[in-house]
């Protein structure tokens, strides 16, 4: 029988690990993304180069959100070490998207009160 396809794999070490459906749908298309930026390679031949490429681009092309990223890291980082049982150590040569600096919006009393 053959091996079940590498997002099947995902989505099986997610629900064994009783991960929410949000989650899921997210790590699945990160993973996907990662793959089809690497047209097509599979994440065996490819290891923290690749994946800080990946993750650059996001981060500068993509001008993706902090928050956005580290989502798609979180995911690539799963699939390494949850799914394919590869270490690939701390992801260093990454281009990190920009945190937006706003300050919060403080109410006086008298705004809070109404």
């Amino acid at each position: 029988m053959d091996k079940p396809k590498i997002l099947d794999q995902v989505r099986d070490a997610i629900r064994v690990k009783h991960y929410s459906m949000r989650t899921e749908e997210a790590y699945v298309y990160w993973v996907k993304r990662f793959i089809l930026f690497h047209e097509k390679r599979h994440p065996l031949q490819m290891g923290e180069p690749e994946v800080s490429k990946f993750l650059s681009h996001l981060a500068v092309v993509g001008n993706v959100s902090a928050s956005t990223q580290n989502q798609a890291l979180s995911a690539l980082l799963f699939l390494y070490q949850e799914v394919l049982k590869q270490e690939i150590g701390w992801i260093n040569n990454v281009k990190r998207a920009k945190k937006p600096s706003h300050l919060p919006v403080v109410l006086t009393k008298k705004e809070a009160n109404g």
